[in-house]
């Protein structure tokens, strides 16, 4: 097992850092983390804004373009200069409308990025109690596409850029707000499509995304606002047999699909070494704080530098945790045969990884190939890996996030996190902006219903989310 990591002291720094300000021993500059004098976060407009963004149907098919207009003239009747608020699209997919918006402040250092996508997942109206593209409260709930993922937060950093110029509140720098397309889809991802063409635009020294956060209650217990700092890639491999082939009535010992299905039954139990990133060891550091015993103990381990091997296996026993500590590879499809008579000639698996950062593509690919050990067996790849440094732990930003949560929610710790799935940070990190996904909207981890039926989020947790983002907006757009 390798648990090598050259950063470890400032994985150390950030993890003191983080423990510290939980004890409340970490002196900070006495600057309130509040809204400005005389406001009150902006709900009734951050509500009337989701409602006009669910009530445009932004999947694929129908694309973002509506929807960032429909923002853009908010911002432009509320007085942000034209060259301040840019809609720009691809030219060869004109419907996949994206909007940029900058807030000018004093120039004291480069500007922060807000990102948040426009686009939903399909919804159909006959699996939905409720129509989907139409806001409805019941019962203490908001319910609509996009609500959680990702409309709601799109709707609170709106309102509260509108609600910063309206009180005339001047950052230490600029805050660009970038409301982005296809980010649910392959087609023309918005936030690469401004760094490919319009790089000064959202250009800054670093970006929120709230998409990429996770605050995270159970049975109605905020427990913690997840930080994320990187996300493993996204690989596929294709796995291929071949062979003549022939008529069904005369079997032979070469069938593509009995060799494929031998080549996978040699990965079903196969784990990659264990590679402890700098995000994990703050992840175990901190989550330990939500956990007792036996699983305490195995996460404070696992967060030191000398990681108890013997904790890392128990740990590696629970997905939720394995996943952290490992790349993984799984098959997701499998294909063979060309006639119900005839002998296969050829059998395709697609084996879909997802890979920590730091660990090589192509090392994975040969030890996925000397797991299987058979030299008939193609290995090809069929979606490559985009790799993304991990934005680090930066002392700052972790304070900032770590006193806004504070000043909201006193019980509620700060997890550092790598996401196994995909954001629009992948982009930014990859063309050298860090990125950090933070969220104050609080999702039950018991009953998530992001891209699900009836999506939804409560009232006073909308609420909240909107407090967050205003705060957190303004702590972090502060040079010091």
């Amino acid at each position: 097992m390798s648990f090598d990591c050259p950063a470890y002291p400032l994985v150390r720094r950030a993890i003191q850092l983080l423990s510290a300000v939980s004890l409340g021993i970490v002196i900070v500059a006495s600057i309130p983390v509040a809204l400005a004098a005389g406001s009150e976060p902006p709900v009734p407009l951050a509500r009337e804004i989701l409602a006009q963004l669910i009530g445009i149907n932004t999947t694929h098919a129908h694309g973002t373009t509506p929807a960032a207009a429909a923002l853009a003239e908010r911002f432009r009747a509320a007085g942000f200069a034209p060259a301040d608020v840019v809609e720009v699209a691809p030219p060869d997919h004109p419907e996949q409308g994206n909007l940029v918006v900058r807030l000018h402040g004093k120039g004291k250092a480069k500007p922060v990025l807000y990102i948040g996508h426009l686009d939903v997942v399909e919804a159909r109206r006959e699996d939905w109690n409720y129509d989907p593209f139409a806001l409805t409260q019941n019962d203490g709930w908001l319910y609509g596409r996009g609500t959680i993922d990702m409309k709601g937060q799109d709707a609170a950093v709106a309102a509260t850029l509108l609600d910063m110029k309206r009180t005339g509140f001047v950052p230490d720098r600029d805050v660009i707000a970038a409301f982005t397309a296809d980010e649910e889809s392959t087609g023309s991802n918005g936030v690469d499509f401004l760094l490919r063409e319009h790089r000064l635009l959202i250009d800054a020294e670093f970006a929120i995304n709230p998409d990429g956060g996770e605050a995270g209650m159970k049975k109605g217990r905020r427990l913690y606002v997840g930080m994320q700092t990187s996300e493993k890639v996204f690989y596929t491999l294709k796995l291929t047999v071949t062979d003549k082939g022939g008529h069904s009535s005369r079997p032979t010992a070469g069938n593509p699909i009995y060799r494929l299905a031998a080549d996978l039954t040699r990965l079903a139990d196969f784990r990659f070494p264990a590679h402890l990133t700098d995000t994990a060891r703050a992840y175990f550091a901190a989550r330990a704080k939500l956990e007792s015993g036996q699983v305490r103990a195995d996460m404070l381990s696992v967060s030191g530098a000398n990681a108890d091997p013997a904790a890392i296996e128990r740990l590696s026993q629970q997905v939720e945790t394995n996943i952290l500590l490992h790349s993984t590879c799984t098959v997701t499809q499998v294909a063979g045969g060309h006639a119900e008579n005839a002998l296969p000639q050829r059998a395709e698996a697609m084996l879909q990884c997802r890979i920590l950062p730091g660990e090589s593509l192509d090392g994975v690919r040969e030890q996925i190939a000397a797991r299987i050990a058979d030299p008939d067996l193609q290995i090809g790849v069929q979606t490559p890996g985009k790799p993304s440094p991990e934005s680090p732990l930066t002392p700052r930003i972790v304070t900032a996030v770590e006193r806004v949560t504070r000043s909201i929610w006193p019980d509620v710790i700060v997890l550092p996190s790598m996401s196994p799935g995909a954001t629009d940070s992948l982009y930014l990190r990859g063309a050298g902006i860090p990125s950090y996904g933070v969220d104050g909207m609080f999702d039950d981890l018991d009953d998530g219903r992001a891209h699900g039926r009836d999506e939804r989020i409560g009232v006073s947790v909308f609420a909240d989310e909107v407090k967050f983002t205003g705060a957190l907006m303004r702590e972090v757009s502060g040079a010091k």
